[in-house]
């Protein structure tokens, strides 16, 4: 009889259990109280309650968890010296691509496509583990819907990407998160989409997943009040301008929900050149000093030990510190920007 099922599929691995990962790599009573008490922060950023800038700053994609980790701890100790910023770090373990390529720590673990996923989620869990141990909240991008079964205890924001934001399996996933999420504008442009994301994650929604005993499962989610827009720039130019946070800012409240915008300084903000992050970064902290753009709550920024990006190739060979994925700014002018511009928000 002619085979009509699995005609492109080559095998299955089973994978183990979000409920083993969880029994395996506990989360400590200190990494549940960081958590919790920076989603409130957070959520009171994005609403207007709390002042300071919410500034989600790391690599663009972790590839490494020693130079990972070696950032954290430099951030950690950094972080107590500010005051006007509230600072959680990018820990990016998926990667969507434009075509091809590398998709992050979670599917290729050791960078040489073995694909061993098991080995990559208990990497992810290890680190998410190691980093708020450290006192250091997290921010991802969810990417993969089974992805947040693993690891959403440990994440303090997240993100739905500019290349997922329309796909109604992200807005139901979003939904039942548990912290705030930011919904990014399309890579052509549209706002719009973004912002009927965010209505779309506020509803009620029940959608196939898995538990987290792994077992295939109907959701039934709340909706999620804490999704926000992300403003991170398209094919079309950047959008980090005053008129266009105004812009985006007013047409998130023209829809019933409440006007709050981050942006990110990095991706086509910067013009994928990170040398430009500085510029978008200084015109926003303007724009927040002069309450130009009421409602701007955040920013991001992609930076590491090192700065620059490197091409994976053999990963024997890859510098220490240094991005596989996009360019990010280095530690040092990473400091700079951050303590320049929490001088010029002392009056808020």
């Amino acid at each position: 009889m002619e085979k009509i099922r699995d005609l492109n599929i080559k095998n299955y691995s089973p994978i183990t259990a979000p409920k083993n990962f969880m029994d395996e790599i506990p989360i400590s009573d200190k990494s549940k109280k960081v958590v919790s008490e920076s989603r409130e922060i957070i959520s009171n950023i994005v609403h207007g309650k709390d002042k300071r800038f919410l500034l989600i700053t790391g690599p663009c994609s972790i590839h490494d968890v020693e130079a990972g980790l070696e950032y954290a701890k430099l951030l950690a100790e950094f972080s107590k010296k500010i005051k006007n910023f509230y600072i959680v770090m990018r820990v990016y373990f998926e990667k969507p691509r434009t075509t091809i390529g590398w998709k992050g720590l979670i599917n290729d673990p050791d960078l040489n496509n073995t694909f061993d996923m098991d080995k990559g989620l208990r990497k992810a869990r290890t680190f998410l583990n190691d980093v708020t141990s450290l006192g250091v909240p997290t921010a991802t991008e969810f990417l993969d819907p089974f992805t947040p079964q693993y690891l959403a205890d440990f994440v303090s924001w997240g993100a739905i990407g500019a290349r997922t934001t329309e796909s109604q399996t992200h807005r139901q996933m979003a939904s039942g998160l548990s912290m705030p999420i930011g919904f990014k504008n399309g890579t052509g442009g549209s706002i719009q989409i973004a912002v009927d994301a965010m209505g779309a994650a506020q509803g009620e929604h029940a959608f196939l997943g898995i538990n987290e005993l792994g077992q295939s499962s109907i959701i039934h989610t709340s909706g999620n009040k804490y999704s926000h827009l992300i403003l991170r720039g398209s094919t079309q130019g950047t959008n980090f301008d005053e008129k266009s946070v105004s812009d985006a800012i007013n047409l998130v409240s023209n829809q019933g929900m409440h006007p709050s915008v981050v942006v990110d300084c990095s991706h086509a903000n910067c013009g994928k050149d990170h040398k430009k992050m500085n510029i978008s970064f200084r015109e926003l902290v303007r724009q927040k000093a002069n309450n130009a753009t009421p409602g701007l709550a955040g920013l991001m920024l992609e930076s590491f030990i090192h700065e620059g990006n490197q091409k994976l190739e053999d990963p024997k060979n890859l510098k220490y510190g240094v991005s596989i994925t996009d360019a990010c700014i280095n530690w040092e002018e990473t400091v700079e920007l951050i303590t320049e511009a929490d001088k010029k928000l002392e009056s808020l």
